[in-house]
């Protein structure tokens, strides 16, 4: 005697793992301009702490070595102020590897001019106050 078999074989269809693949693809599409947005939203922020620690360690070099306003302070010297081993001790650069260079006694250091392109979506002017570009 022959048995036919009307089992179903578990599995899913060719249909619904397209179905689950366009829904992953949608979120991710949703998703990634925010988690963008964040990430250079963070590294603004990095930068505008980078500056208030170089704008604090030209000021201790001036006053160490008694340096009149106005007198510039190349990298080496004000990165010796800095925490050891941190970027900006190591490097002298902001988070997109940009130099902030030599800096001068009683004036803000400003964002690198490649910087300030790079994250103008997502900090302006006024975000960056009162620190300008060169």
């Amino acid at each position: 005697m022959m048995k036919s078999s009307n089992k179903r074989l578990g599995g899913f269809t060719l249909v619904e793992i397209m179905i689950v693949v366009a829904i992953i693809a949608l979120l991710a599409v949703i998703a990634v301009p925010g988690f963008v947005r964040a990430r250079k939203r963070s590294q603004a922020s990095r930068v505008i702490n980078d500056l208030r620690l170089i704008s604090a360690a030209v000021d201790q070099y001036a006053v160490e070595f008694n340096k009149l306003a106005g007198t510039p302070v190349d990298t080496p010297d004000w990165t010796a102020y800095m925490k050891r081993g941190t970027a900006l001790y190591v490097t002298g650069q902001d988070v997109l590897g940009q130099n902030y260079g030599v800096q001068t006694v009683d004036y803000e250091p400003k964002v690198p001019l490649f910087t300030w392109n790079s994250l103008s979506d997502v900090a302006d002017t006024a975000f960056f106050s009162p620190f300008g570009h060169y």
